[in-house]
């Protein structure tokens, strides 16, 4: 399917992946990317739709350094993504930064932003080991319990193919950054963590009596039944 590029291999800097502001939150490492990629659920694709940008959210998953992403092979962005220069984000909320002051509040975060050229994937074997590794990235576990997609079903499928070629990482932590002379206000300052939960499974209104939950989803990390199971 993909390439397989060391995870300790650095990012090549290119001119628009070099960061102008706070370089120190620059991470050169591809292992920083990919930890990024991989603990997302959701992208946002950036792409020039008949002169308009335009920003789809859809889900993905990255296998070595392929960046595939899910849509309908109806959709006009995934249509004019084809053979043409993209955007691809992922960011995670970790925090919100409370400062003494309003110019100083801030947000702790995890950021990668990806460029290159997107392609559809045509290939049948590779298309549908993307949509298995879609699926079980957001899910692991979810695609062999389930039934298989139809001919049909593929049809109306579209995966878009992005090198991991030309990207850039950004990551902010730590507290306020007021200035000296503001610690001495009577204002609180500090952090408000930020994390992605996920609630107990709720079965679908039309389900067949006595079937229970899998246990790829009851242990799924971040869900309370999970939370139960580790105490």
């Amino acid at each position: 399917m993909s390439s397989k590029t060391s995870s300790a291999a650095p990012l090549s800097a290119t001119g628009r992946t070099t960061l102008r502001r706070h370089r120190e939150r620059g991470k050169t490492g591809r292992a920083d990317l990919y930890a990024i990629l991989d603990a997302g659920l959701i992208c946002h694709l950036g792409v020039v739709v008949d002169g308009s940008p335009r920003v789809l959210p859809t889900t993905y998953a990255r296998d070595g350094d392929t960046l595939y992403l899910h849509g309908s092979s109806a959709n006009a962005g995934f249509l004019a993504a084809d053979g043409a220069e993209v955007c691809v984000t992922v960011t995670h909320l970790d925090g919100l930064v409370l400062a003494r002051s309003v110019f100083s509040h801030s947000v702790n975060y995890r950021s990668a932003m990806v460029l290159g050229t997107a392609a559809i994937v045509r290939d049948d074997r590779e298309r549908m080991a993307a949509l298995h590794a879609i699926v079980d990235h957001l899910v692991p576990g979810q695609w062999a319990a389930a039934r298989q997609p139809t001919a049909k079903e593929m049809a109306a499928t579209s995966v878009l193919a992005l090198p991991l070629a030309e990207a850039s990482v950004k990551v902010r932590e730590g507290g306020p950054a007021d200035d000296p002379a503001d610690t001495a206000l009577d204002v609180w300052a500090g952090v408000v963590p930020a994390t992605v939960t996920f609630g107990s499974p709720e079965p679908a209104t039309d389900l067949r009596p006595g079937i229970t939950v899998p246990g790829h989803i009851s242990r799924f990390p971040g869900t309370r039944a999970a939370a139960l199971d580790e105490r």
